[in-house]
């Protein structure tokens, strides 16, 4: 570790020291070796049957489909519904209407805040999932094995137990409050009762959201609970991307804005207006902020963090991944 090759000896030999440079072959000779050592008919058979596998693969039942079987009793591996009720041609893009906060946070909010990451304990939404199809807490695993099992990881999002919500001031964990009725449990619980009532979500957040490593399922998580708009007064720039990749729309305050700028306490409804003419890279559109008791509302202008064509052509399709499906069928006619 502490040597430098270009200058120290790698040892002494009979007759002195023996430098790297001594012992280092010359492009010349190393064009030798390959020319008398390597054929084109060592690749030709090496790679003749490499569609077919070895006799392990060849060992492995699969099915006549050219479709993937998926397993319905499989917890690893279930078939994500990211493409259900997908139509050949995306609709209108639509302004959101009365939408409930699911989540109101501060600065710095990481992606594993977001994203599930670690053990699933055996009293969180996860574990009671997979405690009710069988999977004893021994064979839990971690939520990174189970991440293609989306059941599992949607009630993984927001449950880092250091996530610290506001509309539960003193609680710490993935927990909200269930706004129509004040009542205190899960985010994943709390969405799943806002999706019954057809009720859309978006997040309140402070600077830098989405900040540390990129994590893809710190969007498709939110996706999955319902979110459809964050709010915030900056945005890591991949998880702002990933967002938008998965059909949310990243907004941002105007002129140094925020939450408490405009005294929002998270127990409003929200209009997000200005969409449905369509969007365009760094438009402006219009949040109205109305309290469900009084009527009193509040009405701001925020920035859509859409920054690149591509980026509002991802969102015109519902996300990145229904964007490059449309374009695969229309390459194939």
């Amino acid at each position: 570790m502490d040597v430098d090759l270009t200058s120290e000896p790698l040892g002494i030999g009979r007759e002195g020291p023996v430098y790297l440079r001594d012992v280092w072959p010359s492009n010349e000779e190393i064009a030798q070796t390959v020319a008398a050592c390597i054929t084109d008919q060592m690749f030709k058979r090496r790679y003749a049957d490499v569609f077919k596998g070895d006799e392990n693969w060849a060992k492995i039942p699969v099915g006549k489909s050219e479709r993937f079987s998926w397993d319905p009793k499989s917890e690893y591996v279930k078939r994500p519904p990211y493409f259900d009720g997908m139509q050949a041609e995306p609709p209108a893009t639509a302004d959101v209407r009365s939408a409930r906060v699911l989540a109101m946070l501060g600065d710095s909010v990481t992606t594993d805040h977001i994203s599930p990451a670690g053990n699933i304990a055996r009293n969180s939404p996860a574990g009671t999932y997979l405690m009710e199809r069988g999977v004893e807490q021994k064979d839990f695993n971690s939520y990174g094995a189970r991440r293609g099992n989306h059941e599992v990881m949607v009630r993984g999002t927001f449950a880092n137990v250091r996530l610290r919500n506001l509309l539960v001031p003193g609680v710490e964990g993935g927990m909200t409050r269930y706004l129509p009725t004040g009542e205190q449990m899960t985010i994943y619980d709390a969405a799943m009762k806002y999706r019954a009532g057809s009720t859309p979500l978006v997040v309140l957040a402070g600077k830098e959201y989405g900040s540390g490593s990129s994590r893809d399922w710190a969007a498709k998580g939110p996706y999955l609970l319902g979110i459809k708009a964050v709010i915030a007064e900056s945005f890591e720039r991949i998880h702002r991307s990933n967002l938008i990749g998965m059909g949310i729309l990243p907004l941002e305050y105007l002129d140094g804005a925020n939450r408490e700028a405009y005294g929002l306490t998270g127990e409003e409804l929200y209009d997000v207006t200005g969409i449905e003419r369509g969007v365009s890279p760094r438009m402006t559109v219009t949040v109205t902020a109305t309290h469900p008791h009084s009527g009193q509302s509040c009405t701001f202008d925020v920035r859509v963090r859409i920054d690149t064509p591509d980026e509002a052509e991802y969102y015109r399709h519902g996300g990145i991944l229904q964007y490059m499906l449309r374009q695969l069928r229309s390459a194939r006619g």
